[in-house]
């Protein structure tokens, strides 16, 4: 035991990233101006998955742990689409959950945008000649935040990109 805390002394804490944590804090800082000018203050989020492995799902939802926090950004996470600003959309469209995802966009009041989050969503990547797929969305997907899956700080990053946009 005596030989743990040696080592554990002499590393010293190596889970912080000094530098990350700056970036991370400065975009939050910029995404929280952002959402208090456009969206008064609060942006409420639909995720929905159209067909994913639920890797971009589970980096989604380390946003809401206490290190990425969205919540006291404004950004909320909301279960129903008809309380939703943006839709945030994961995973290729399958022919199963095609109906579904029009169905989750139709109910999501005007102005309403789409976030396309993962490389499936943009190229269909590796489930490109399936039968399972629908590669057409019949509404048009205003910003992609790349990566498979992307990290909670891409998605951030993400968000933030999207709402310079508008």
């Amino acid at each position: 035991m005596l030989k743990f805390w040696e080592k554990r002394v002499k590393t010293g804490i190596i889970t912080e990233n000094l530098e990350f944590d700056k970036e991370l804090n400065e975009i939050q800082k910029n995404i929280k101006d952002k959402i208090k000018k456009n969206f008064a203050g609060s942006l409420a989020i639909r995720m929905v998955d159209s067909g994913s492995c639920n890797a971009c799902e589970a980096e989604c939802n380390a946003l809401s742990n206490p290190y990425y926090n969205l919540e006291r950004l404004g950004i909320h996470f909301v279960a129903s689409p008809r309380h939703a600003d943006v839709m945030l959309l994961s995973g290729v469209v399958t022919a199963n959950m095609y109906h579904h995802v029009v169905d989750a966009y139709n109910q999501i009041p005007e102005p309403k945008w789409v976030i396309g989050v993962g490389d499936c969503i943009k190229d269909l990547s590796v489930f490109e000649k399936t039968y399972a797929i629908k590669a057409d969305v019949p509404f048009k997907i205003d910003y992609f935040i790349e990566g498979c899956p992307p990290t909670p700080k891409d998605v951030i990053k993400g968000i933030f990109e999207f709402l310079k946009t508008l």
